[in-house]
C-alpha cells in the first residue's frame, strides 16, 4: 500500500480558455428575450440587472456564435426571462440553426413551463428532437409561493398541468427547484413530491444565496404592481424573506440526498448536487461548473442586443466580455477574457484552494456566489457548507443502508493520492482466513524508524500484512502497535496502514501517527465510522495538548482490478499552535491513551453517532400574508 500528495496547480481547479484547445468544450446561455418573462418571480436575478428587453435572438447569431466555436464542443442553454415569449416562429428559427451545427452537442431549454402546449412540443419534435426540457418548480405549492405572476398569484397549479402533459406526451424533464425557506426542514416530502411525477427525470436544487440583495428590482412604470409590492415587502436590511443560509442550504440537499436513496428514487431521477458530488468522489467529471474546472472563462451568455459575456450569474454589467458582432476569433474572446478585472477576482479566489483537502471533489464552487460573499465577508461560510455536503454524500456513497452517518460532523473527507493495494479482496479475504498461504514480507527500517520494502523516510511501498502474518508484529512500527492492536483485537476490524509518526527530513515531510481501516462491508462502514465518532467524543479533552484526533474518510483502489473501496482514517495531528517537537514527543502517549479509549464499552446503538442532529429551520414568512 502506497501513498503520495496530489498535484496544487492552479489550473486544475479553473482552466483557462485556450483557443488551441479543440477538447475542452464552452457552454453558452443563450437569452432568446433577454430579462423578458411572463411572470414575475420574487426573487429573479435576471430582472436584478435591469437589462432591456423586447428583442430576440436570432438565427443568425445563433450561426455566427456556432462558427466562433467551430473547432470544439458547444452546449447550449436557451434561457431568459422566459424563452418561449420569443414566438413559435423565432424559437423554430434557432431550434433548425442549432440542429445545422455539427458542434452543438448539447441544447437545453430552461422555461416556467406555463406556455408548454402540445403545440410547441410538436414544435421540439420536428426541428430538434433532442432539445432537453428542464422545468423552474420549487417543490410543492407552499414550496412555489415565491414564483408569481404579475398579480401575485402563484402559478405552481398551471405547472403542474403542463407536469401532466409532458407525462402524456411519453417526454421526460429535469426540475430547477430554488431552495428558500419555504421548504427548509421538508426535504423528504419535497423530493417525494417532485420526483412523484412521471415525467420528472432529474431534479437539482439551488439555493437562493441572496443574503446580500438590500434593495428590491426597478419597477418599469410608475405604478407598482401587485408583484413588486410582495417583493419590496419581502426584503429587508438583512436580506431578503426568501433567502437561505449555506448550512441551512447543506442540511437541506443532504436530508433529499437521504430520501432520494431511502425512497429508491435514485433509480429514476438523477438529484443533484448529489451526483455531482457522488462523481466527484469517484474520481469522474461532472457537468456542474460548480464541481469542475471548466468555470466562468467556458461559460458565456449572449443578450439578443449581442452582448456576450461570462456566466449570467455573475453581476452584469460588470460581467460582459465585448459583443458577438466584433468577435472573429476565440482569441479575441481570451483577450477579452484577460482584460476583465471581474474574472481576475474570481480566478483569485480559488487560490488559497490549492491547499484544501477538499479541491478535488469540491472544485471550487461558484464564483459567482463566492464573489458576492467575499465583498460580504463571508466566505467561510460558503467554503465550510461545501467541506458539510461532500462530507455528507462520501458517508452516503459509502454506507446507504445507514445513510444517518450523513450527519457525523467528525468525520470528513481526507483523501489521499494515490492511495493503493495490489488486490483488496484478496487481502480481506487473507485477513479472515486462517489457511491462506502468506508470502514473506519485505521489511526494511530506516534510522528514523519507518519501516517499509525500502527502509528510507517518507511515503514508500510496504507490504499488507494481518495478524496471523508470522512477520504482523515486525512489520507495525511500535509506537503505532497498541492502536493497531487495540482496533484489530478489541474491535476486530481489519488496518490495512499505519504509521507511528517520524520527524520531517530533507527529503520527507513530518509524518503523522495514523492508521487505517478497510471495513469489510457497507453495513461494517458504517459500524466502525459510528464507533469512531464515539471514540473522538471521549478522546476530547484527553489527549495531550498538543494533539487532535482527525477522522478521515477516504477511498482505497485495487490495484489488479481498478475497484475503489471506502476505509476510514484515523489520525493524530498537531494541534493548532503547537511545537513540532512537542507532537512528536507526545506521540506515543497519545497512541496509547487512544487504544485505552477503544479497550472502553462503547453505545449499544452502533449506527448513532456523537453529533447532534441538525436543528430545524425556523418557519418561513408566507408571501401571501405580505399580500394581506
Amino acid at each position: 500500500m502506497s501513498t503520495a500528495p496530489p498535484s496544487n496547480e492552479l489550473d486544475v481547479l479553473y482552466a483557462r480558455l485556450d483557443p488551441d484547445d479543440s477538447t475542452a468544450a464552452v457552454s453558452v446561455i443563450l437569452k432568446l428575450r433577454g430579462e423578458t418573462c411572463d411572470i414575475d418571480c420574487l426573487y429573479c436575478f435576471e430582472k436584478r440587472k435591469e437589462a432591456p428587453g423586447g428583442r430576440r435572438i436570432d438565427a443568425a447569431q445563433v450561426n455566427q456564435l456556432a462558427a466562433l466555436f467551430a473547432d470544439r464542443p458547444l452546449s447550449i442553454e436557451l434561457h431568459g426571462g422566459e424563452p418561449l415569449t420569443s414566438g413559435k416562429d423565432a424559437v423554430a428559427d434557432v431550434l433548425r440553426a442549432l440542429a445545422a451545427s455539427p458542434n452543438v452537442i448539447r441544447v437545453s431549454l430552461q422555461t416556467n413551463g406555463l406556455l408548454l402546449d402540445d403545440a410547441w412540443l410538436n414544435l421540439f419534435d420536428e426541428h430538434l428532437p433532442s432539445l432537453e426540457i428542464s422545468i423552474s418548480l420549487d417543490g410543492d405549492a407552499r414550496g412555489n409561493s415565491w414564483r408569481v405572476g404579475y398579480d401575485g398569484v402563484p402559478v405552481y397549479p398551471r405547472i403542474v398541468e403542463t407536469l401532466r402533459l409532458l407525462e402524456r406526451r411519453d417526454r421526460t424533464t429535469s426540475i430547477i427547484c430554488a431552495v428558500t425557506p419555504q421548504i427548509l426542514g421538508r426535504a423528504e416530502e419535497i423530493v417525494d413530491h417532485l420526483a412523484s411525477f412521471p415525467a420528472v427525470n432529474a431534479i437539482s436544487f439551488v439555493p437562493c444565496f441572496d443574503s446580500t440583495v438590500v434593495t428590491p428590482t426597478r419597477a418599469t412604470s410608475r405604478r407598482v404592481g401587485t408583484s413588486r409590492a410582495m417583493q419590496t415587502a419581502a426584503i429587508g436590511t438583512a436580506g431578503p424573506a426568501w433567502a437561505i443560509t449555506p448550512a441551512q442550504y447543506a442540511d437541506f440537499t443532504l436530508a433529499a440526498a437521504v430520501q432520494w436513496v431511502r425512497a429508491g428514487w435514485f433509480r429514476k431521477v438523477k438529484l443533484d448536487p448529489a451526483v455531482s458530488v457522488i462523481r466527484r468522489l469517484r474520481g469522474l467529471r461532472t457537468g456542474s461548473c460548480h464541481y469542475d474546472d471548466l468555470k466562468c472563462d467556458h461559460v458565456f451568455t449572449l443578450y439578443p442586443d449581442g452582448r456576450l459575456g461570462s456566466c449570467d450569474e455573475l453581476p452584469w454589467p460588470r460581467a460582459q466580455l465585448t459583443r458577438l458582432p466584433l468577435l472573429d476569433s476565440q482569441q479575441e474572446v481570451r483577450h477579452a477574457q484577460d482584460h476583465s478585472r471581474l474574472l481576475a477576482d474570481a480566478r483569485s479566489l480559488i487560490t488559497p484552494c490549492v491547499s484544501c483537502d477538499y479541491r478535488d471533489t469540491c472544485g471550487g464552487g461558484c464564483m459567482a456566489v463566492r464573489l458576492r460573499y467575499a465583498h460580504a465577508d463571508l466566505g467561510d461560510a460558503y467554503c465550510d457548507h461545501r467541506m458539510r455536503l461532500i462530507d455528507g454524500i462520501a458517508a452516503l456513497l459509502a454506507q446507504p443502508e445507514h445513510p444517518e452517518g450523513v450527519w457525523c460532523t467528525r468525520l470528513r473527507w481526507r483523501p489521499r493520492h494515490p492511495n493503493q493495494m495490489h488486490d483488496v479482496a484478496a487481502f480481506l479475504r487473507r485477513w479472515d482466513d486462517p489457511l491462506a498461504p502468506r508470502q514473506r514480507a519485505r521489511l526494511r527500517t530506516s534510522a528514523l524508524g519507518n519501516i517499509n520494502t525500502v527502509g528510507l523516510p517518507g511515503v514508500h511501498e510496504a507490504d499488507d500484512l494481518d495478524p496471523r502474518h508470522p512477520q504482523w508484529r515486525d512489520g507495525i512500527e511500535p509506537g503505532v502497535f497498541p492502536l493497531v492492536r487495540a482496533l484489530t483485537e478489541r474491535w476486530n476490524y481489519v488496518t490495512y496502514d499505519s504509521c507511528q509518526g517520524h520527524a520531517a527530513t530533507l527529503g520527507a515531510p513530518q509524518r503523522e501517527l495514523a492508521v487505517g481501516v478497510l471495513p469489510r462491508n457497507r453495513t461494517e462502514a458504517a459500524e466502525i465510522a459510528t464507533r469512531l465518532c464515539q471514540l473522538a467524543a471521549r478522546a476530547e479533552g484527553a489527549l495531550p495538548p498538543s494533539c487532535a484526533l482527525d477522522l478521515g474518510r477516504s477511498l482505497l483502489t485495487c490495484g489488479t482490478t481498478g475497484n475503489r473501496y471506502p476505509v476510514l482514517d484515523l489520525r493524530l495531528v498537531p494541534a493548532p499552535g503547537s511545537h513540532p517537537d512537542d507532537y512528536l514527543a507526545a506521540l506515543p502517549t497519545g497512541g496509547r491513551l487512544l487504544a485505552e479509549l477503544i479497550d472502553r464499552p462503547t453505545s449499544d446503538d452502533l449506527f448513532r453517532c456523537a453529533c447532534p442532529p441538525p436543528v430545524p429551520s425556523p418557519h418561513a414568512l408566507d408571501p401571501t400574508e405580505v399580500r394581506r
